[in-house]
């Protein structure tokens, strides 16, 4: 792994729901703390939820706790969601693609590039904690995205 990779991050999932589906499944904030134990509260602080310029301030309790600042940068609902966090003296920016496969479902694609102070948190390398908590977060979340899909198609 070259430097410029050090402080990266990439991850991908697909799911039978469309993209329309999944940003909806994506956009429930409340339900985040489904997909990760790791969230406290969470509570926009500024703006409507998911416009640019908006703020959602995270509460994160493992692997310690601390508060995240989270601004929406770019939001295409359905299409593209960017943002940067502030945490920790560290800085993130991440961005999440909801791509239509040809097939039917949605490829959710996410990429994160850091900087800061922080090298190590309780003793993990940042890179290592971040990867983990996108890599469980984004299954647990296709797996919601699958039920979902799963639920509409049902007939009535």
């Amino acid at each position: 792994m070259d430097s410029s990779q050090l402080n990266y991050i990439s991850y991908a999932v697909e799911t039978r729901a469309n993209p329309d589906m999944a940003w909806d499944v994506f956009a429930d904030w409340k339900n985040w703390r489904k997909f990760s134990d790791h969230y406290g509260e969470l509570e926009w602080t500024q703006g409507e939820p998911w416009q640019k310029g908006s703020r959602l301030r995270i509460e994160m309790r493992h692997p310690v706790h601390f508060h995240v600042d989270h601004v929406v940068t770019v939001c295409v609902p359905g299409k593209r969601v960017a943002w940067i966090d502030h945490a920790l003296g560290t800085t993130l920016e991440q961005w999440v693609y909801f791509e239509p496969l040809n097939a039917g479902g949605t490829r959710v694609r996410t990429w994160a590039e850091f900087t800061g102070i922080a090298h190590l948190v309780a003793g993990q390398p940042v890179r290592k904690l971040l990867s983990q908590f996108t890599q469980i977060w984004y299954e647990r979340y296709s797996l919601e995205c699958d039920r979902r899909a799963e639920q509409a198609a049902r007939p009535a």
